[in-house]
């Protein structure tokens, strides 16, 4: 009789630890699936990591990610703005040239905003476009017409899609309140640009996503 209980209680413990393990699985596969969603984003971003780990500030820490994202939106402003100058002077197309008026507007409020961060912030930013950037510029200036039309959206619309990548990951991630607003304005801005590149008919998405 003994025997028997002790086996019930014995199959009633595997049980218990079987619905147990049921359980901690169905609790933990939902976060391994975050986790490796956010690895991927991360590494579809493209951000680089300074080394310098994570800076407190009084605004909230500063981690890497957070300079990486002050820093490309500095970067990007550098050659951006003066390629929509481009495009709202020379575009052959009225839409082009729309184009260039909306990136001329965002990057102006955002390239004021961003210094202002970074000297709160004491980052250091570049002054100068990255050599692919001044290439892209060069490339602009030796075009006309249709040709000129189709660079500066192809260029332009490829480098808004992985900023706004970038834009997404530090709004998601980031605990310092200076950064955050930042992203919440560069986030408006850069979908603003996606979707005036868009509107000009000139995207190539099948190379977009050949990337």
């Amino acid at each position: 009789m003994r025997s028997a209980k002790a086996s019930g209680r014995a199959a009633g413990t595997v049980l218990i630890m079987l619905a147990l393990v049921a359980t901690l699985a169905a609790l933990l596969l939902p976060i391994q699936w975050f986790d490796g969603n956010r690895s991927f984003a991360l590494a579809r971003s493209g951000w680089q990591d300074d080394g310098d780990g994570t800076w407190k500030t009084e605004y909230g820490p500063l981690t890497s990610l957070d300079r990486d994202f002050i820093r490309t939106v500095r970067s990007s402003g550098l050659w951006e703005l003066p390629a929509g100058r481009s495009a709202k002077e020379r575009g052959g197309r009225k839409s082009v040239r729309i184009a260039g008026k909306h990136l001329v507007d965002g990057y102006t409020e955002l390239d004021k905003r961003t210094i202002e961060a970074a000297k709160t912030l004491k980052l250091p930013l570049s002054n100068q476009p990255t050599g692919p950037q001044q290439e892209w510029l060069k490339e602009m200036e030796q075009a006309k017409g249709a040709q000129f039309d189709r660079i500066f959206v192809e260029r332009l619309r490829r480098a808004s899609g992985k900023n706004i990548g970038l834009i997404g990951l530090v709004r998601d991630q980031t605990r310092n309140s200076m950064v955050r607003s930042l992203a919440t304005r560069a986030n408006a801005a850069v979908l603003d640009h996606l979707e005036v590149l868009e509107e000009t008919g000139l995207v190539d998405y099948e190379a977009l996503n050949d990337e």
